[in-house]
């Protein structure tokens, strides 16, 4: 989608001469600017100095393609960002529905979550980056908004959780069409509310009696009747969470993947340079460097080793290749690009599956072994996707979490002794009738050979 226009821009000579303006004035009294700075940068919660809910580039956007509701929703708008675009105006009737039959139901009244939710709006603004342009939003109005969105998402999931989202009477079951894009709607980037505004509604309008689950294990268990992981899996994630709060609904179920290794950030040694590319799976295979499948609670835990049979192993665990996914991988990888605070294993990730996939046969291959599970489209398709979505990615050494094995592929496959070895079983020995033909063809080598011997061979 186009970038949004604010309201102050007017001519380029208008724009550079405002600029010119704002930077004398700065520098003009720059100590008095920093200090100033400095005060209310100090006064800001730790988990708040800084956004972390972002318009996406244009060059994002262009890169992976405009027309596929990447960035944008389609019939849920949460936050301020897409709430005036047409395609999501018929749900803002069933949100107001959603919570009239919440404050019906715990027998609340409006102005108890109001004020409740309060003292959070200025540091709910401050989430959200100066392109999503609140300056037209008073907070009164910003406030109406993150209550109504904010429980319309807790009720969701609530009902989802007890397996009733679609009760008779209910203004949910009015939206069962709605779903399988509200799946993909909330976890876009420009789509979200600040989490601690979510718990905040989530503990006030919580009644006596209620299942003790978290709202985290709430949230996790919806998204999972599209992502299918094990149950356990996201209960061992909500147990072992520490306490900081994430971001936003895609922040949190982008750290459900990170296992706790991932999350310990790799230190380089010294000055060594480290290796960000390998070969497509296609040349490390004639170099005797398969891929295969292992068992892992997220596809982000790849592995390497070194075999006696094989040059080495590379383990991936299971992906699958969907609209979901495509949706969630794109927007994990622009939040890690614009959120430095954030790791970025998403976007090692991304570099390694760009490595792996040059062409079909690639993707063929990671679908035979069960790596990949393509509902995507052609194999094309997918390689196309995999490509756009490695581009033009950043990150610091530090944060390659898959260096290591890197270096340990790149050292494998130059390894030309072996790699002469294999190519040359490959070509002679990886059928029977080569065997047999290459058997054959030493055969009458050695008679040719034994031949001209005799020949030539001086008489007694």
């Amino acid at each position: 989608m186009p970038p949004r226009k604010n309201k102050s821009t007017g001519s380029l000579d208008g724009l550079i001469s405002k600029t010119t303006k704002i930077s004398t004035d700065s520098l003009d009294d720059l100590e008095g600017q920093i200090s100033k700075t400095s005060c209310i940068y100090a006064q800001i919660p730790s988990e708040a100095r800084s956004c972390c809910i972002y318009a996406v580039p244009v060059t994002l956007i262009e890169i992976n393609g405009k027309k596929a509701y990447t960035y944008q929703p389609r019939v849920v708008s949460i936050g301020p960002y897409h709430r005036s675009e047409p395609q999501v105006k018929a749900m803002e009737k069933h949100k107001l529905k959603v919570l009239s039959l919440l404050l019906h139901k715990k027998q609340l009244h409006l102005d108890v979550l109001l004020e409740s939710t309060r003292p959070l709006v200025a540091e709910a603004r401050k989430c959200y980056s100066k392109e999503m342009n609140l300056e037209s939003i008073n907070d009164d109005r910003f406030l109406k908004m993150i209550v109504l969105d904010g429980c319309f998402l807790i009720e969701l999931f609530r009902k989802a959780d007890k397996q009733k989202l679609f009760e008779f009477n209910d203004p949910l079951a009015t939206m069962a069409w709605a779903v399988p894009y509200i799946y993909g709607d909330l976890l876009l980037l420009q789509n979200q509310i600040p989490f601690f505004v979510l718990e905040r509604l989530f503990e006030t309008s919580k009644m006596p009696g209620e299942s003790d689950a978290s709202l985290s294990l709430l949230a996790l268990r919806f998204f999972n009747k599209v992502m299918q992981r094990p149950n356990q899996v996201i209960e061992s994630f909500t147990f072992r969470r520490n306490q900081t709060v994430p971001f936003h609904l895609l922040d949190l179920v982008r750290s459900s993947f990170l296992t706790p290794h991932l999350e310990q950030s790799k230190k380089n040694e010294g000055n060594t340079q480290t290796c960000r590319l390998i070969h497509s799976i296609s040349k490390l295979r004639r170099a005797g460097i398969e891929v295969e499948l292992r068992e892992a609670d997220s596809f982000l835990d790849v592995k390497f080793g070194k075999g006696k049979l094989r040059n080495g192993v590379i383990q991936m665990p299971n992906i699958t290749m969907d609209y979901h996914m495509k949706s969630f991988l794109l927007n994990c990888l622009a939040f890690e690009q614009l959120h430095n605070s954030r790791t970025k294993q998403f976007t090692v990730y991304a570099n390694f599956l760009d490595c792996l996939v040059n062409t079909a046969k690639d993707v063929d291959y990671l679908c035979d072994q069960n790596i990949i599970e393509n509902y995507y489209g052609k194999g094309g398709d997918v390689v196309l996707f995999i490509n756009k979505m490695g581009k033009d990615l950043a990150f610091d050494d530090d944060q390659f979490y898959l260096s290591q094995l890197f270096k340990d592929v790149d050292e494998c496959y130059r390894n030309k002794f072996y790699v002469q070895v294999v190519s040359f079983k490959s070509r002679y020995f990886n059928t029977p009738w080569a065997f047999i033909s290459a058997l054959a063809a030493l055969y009458l080598l050695v008679l040719t050979f034994l031949q001209t011997y005799y020949t030539i061979k001086p008489k007694n």
